[in-house]
């Protein structure tokens, strides 16, 4: 699989497979979404996503590392 592929595999047709499309998966008005962020493209090299630097949840902020405070 390429970088996308597998990325995709995990949201979207995750979601597809549990008849969820359009609700899981995706970054959309309506949609339950989590959030991750990550400093490196993940698509040039997937393990980026090894590396977590941001998560969102439910419109709450539970990691954020991309910030000094």
């Amino acid at each position: 699989m390429t970088p996308m592929q597998a990325i995709q595999s995990a949201t979207s047709r995750a979601a597809e497979m549990l008849g969820m499309k359009g609700q899981l998966g995706v970054v959309a008005p309506g949609a339950y979404a989590d959030i991750v962020a990550v400093s490196a493209d993940p698509l040039k090299d997937v393990r980026a996503l090894e590396k977590v630097v941001f998560v969102m949840k439910d419109g709450k902020v539970f990691a954020d590392a991309t910030t000094t405070r």
